[in-house]
């Protein structure tokens, strides 16, 4: 796990704060891609990372070369693999059990946890604008989504396995995060993808899946923009920003699952939720402004 050391966080690049924006926006679309193939939820999982294994290993080599990998970094990366396998296990078992909208709401329950252990562990003091802007987020991501989230004894246990799967997801972002400090950001997501898969195959073998898919399409783009796009900006942007930031940047999903949940599934977005999506808006701009000053 990471040092619960402070470590000062390196200028971002002008393209680091888009690319992370840009990760959640694809990464939202997860949920309506799980539910349109045609295999079990653990082999979605599998799919997910096996089809981007190739694409990620050619990225991958020549960083991997480089960097001459210790015993220790062998284990990170190990590390970072079962609990990815295990965040999209959970997950992907939680979107079979209820909502679209709570699969994404209590998926990315790392957008508190992340600011959280800045604050607790490694003791970083956020800025001013950047509680208001945490705070302004969360009642923007509560107020869109209250049209479509719901707690019952239905969805009771799909919301209990994605809850599981935000805190999982936040072990894991704490962790690439800590490996990207040596290694660049296609070796860490090719490392991980490739200990993560085995795990998830077994799982779905074990549980009597159908693996195999009659329709290939969903899970080859799921893989293309779940795992190479969406987590390969995700991975190249994290190296940059504070935990908060981070968790921040993850309430755009609950938005985009809003609005996806609008137009292919006609849940109709009311005032409230146009003003919702709009107060997260202003908080990603509010988090920026101590960084550019």
């Amino acid at each position: 796990m990471p040092s619960s050391t402070p470590a000062p966080i390196m200028p971002a690049p002008r393209f680091a704060f888009p690319a992370l924006i840009l990760a959640n926006i694809i990464l939202a679309l997860g949920p309506v891609l799980v539910r349109l193939t045609d295999v079990g939820p653990m082999a979605a999982a599998f799919w997910r990372l096996a089809l981007a294994l190739p694409i990620l290993a050619v990225l991958a080599m020549p960083g991997v070369r480089r960097a001459g990998l210790r015993p220790a970094q062998w284990t990170m990366m190990a590390i970072a693999g079962l609990l990815f396998a295990a965040d999209l296990a959970s997950w992907h078992l939680g979107i079979a059990h209820t909502k679209v909208a709570n699969s994404t709401l209590f998926g990315n329950a790392s957008a508190l946890a992340l600011p959280l252990w800045g604050m607790i562990v490694l003791r970083q003091r956020p800025a001013p604008l950047q509680v208001a802007a945490l705070l302004l987020a969360s009642v923007g991501a509560a107020i869109l989504m209250g049209g479509s989230y719901e707690l019952s004894p239905r969805n009771l246990h799909g919301d209990l396995l994605c809850l599981l799967a935000g805190l999982l997801y936040t072990a894991y972002l704490l962790v690439i995060q800590d490996a990207r400090k040596t290694l660049d950001s296609w070796s860490v997501l090719a490392l991980a993808s490739a200990a993560g898969a085995p795990p998830l195959l077994a799982a779905a073998l074990l549980m009597g899946e159908r693996t195999m898919p009659g329709d290939w399409t969903w899970v080859v783009v799921l893989a293309l923009s779940s795992q190479v796009i969406g987590q390969g900006l995700l991975t190249y942007a994290i190296n940059w920003f504070s935990p908060l930031v981070l968790g921040l940047s993850l309430l755009v999903q609950p938005a985009v699952s809003a609005l996806l949940g609008w137009l292919l599934f006609d849940e109709w977005l009311s005032v409230a939720d146009l003003w919702g999506a709009v107060a997260v808006s202003i908080a990603l701009v509010l988090v920026r402004l101590p960084t550019r000053a």
